[in-house]
This record gives structure tokens, C-alpha cells and sequence, in this order.
């Protein structure tokens, strides 16, 4: 059997109930939460229980879903990848990512952009992908260059945290220049 949310290191799937200490772990972490968006009050470990719970029973609606990232060599959930923001009249959509800490700095996030926009460009007909990513977090800007994306611009003090205003690059990706990267599958 093949999946296109499984590749060599990752599989794209649900959030499950048990993810929740993970999720949680990633909330307590500063940094972590501050590369993910924004740093929130503390949650308790029953509001997290409850958070992940509602994702797990959550069906995926208008292209918007949120998928944890599982370490195949150790299945356990090293981050989250979510979409939204979909515009079926231009075609584009827009993603975010975000791995823990510990997890790195190993190929996940570059196997699981790539087995998404897969999904986004060659399933659901999606013509364009696009991405902030704050200014200050070099590993992301390198991982969309890597991955073939282009800097379309920079959104500046764009979102406040950490006692000032950060600047956001904004990049994107055409399913072409995915397609040209990354083929589509031939025959089935």
C-alpha cells in the first residue's frame, strides 16, 4: 500500500487525543510558541486533553485542517502542519509549520511541506501556496528556500510579541514550480 502522506521520515495523519502532551510540551516552550505564532496564557494539561480532543473529532472543512507530523523511526509526533485561509477563485491557499525544539533540524519539516503541497497542488487542484515566516526565524526562511519557494516580499512590524514589532517575509510557490521540483506520479 502507498500513501501520499507517508514519506522516509514522516507521516502526515490526524491529531489524536494522545497528542495533547506533546502539544502541550510545544505551548510551554516560548520560542517554540512564538515560531508557531504567538505566545498564549498557560493551559492546563486538562484544557490541552480537551483542545486536542476537539481537533481529533474535527473534519477537515474548505481545505482547512491541522496534521501532526509522526516520526516514522519513532512514532511520535514531532509538530504540527496546518492550512486555511483557501481562495478557490485565485487558487491559492496558504500553510504554516511548526516542529518541536528537539525534533529539529532532521528533514521533517522539508518531507512534510513537500508531501502537503502533494496533496494541495495534485488532489485538490490548488494553483498557488503562499507562507509568512517571521524575520527573525532563519531555519524556516532556508527551509522555503530549500524547498524552491520565492520571497515575494516582506510585511513590515507586522505582528507585535516580544516587547516589539517583527517583520514578516511572505513566500510563495506555484504548483508549476512544485510540478518542476517534485513530479507528479506518471502512470497509477
Amino acid at each position: 500500500m502507498t500513501s501520499l502522506w507517508v514519506g522516509e521520515l514522516v507521516r502526515l495523519r490526524g491529531v489524536e487525543p494522545d497528542d495533547w502532551e506533546t502539544l502541550h510540551a510545544m505551548d510551554a516552550d516560548t520560542d517554540d510558541a512564538r515560531r508557531a505564532g504567538r505566545v498564549l496564557p498557560p493551559r492546563s494539561a486538562a484544557g490541552q486533553r480537551e483542545w486536542a480532543q476537539k481537533l481529533a473529532l474535527k473534519e477537515s472543512e474548505n481545505d482547512k485542517m491541522m496534521l501532526t507530523l509522526e516520526s516514522l523511526a519513532d512514532r511520535v509526533p514531532v509538530g504540527l502542519m496546518s492550512t486555511g485561509m483557501a481562495d478557490y477563485h485565485a487558487g491559492r491557499f496558504m500553510y504554516g509549520i511548526t516542529i518541536g525544539k528537539q525534533h529539529q533540524g532532521r528533514g521533517y519539516g522539508t518531507e512534510a511541506v513537500r508531501l502537503l503541497l502533494g496533496y494541495m497542488f495534485g488532489e485538490r487542484r490548488f494553483h498557488k501556496c503562499e507562507s509568512g515566516v517571521w524575520a527573525f526565524n532563519d531555519a524556516s526562511i532556508a527551509l522555503h528556500r530549500k524547498l524552491g519557494f520565492t520571497e515575494e516580499g516582506r510585511l513590515r512590524d507586522h505582528e507585535f510579541f516580544a516587547g516589539r514589532h517583527h517583520d514578516m517575509v511572505m513566500f510563495g510557490m506555484t504548483a508549476a514550480e512544485f510540478a518542476a521540483r517534485h513530479p507528479f506520479p506518471s502512470e497509477l
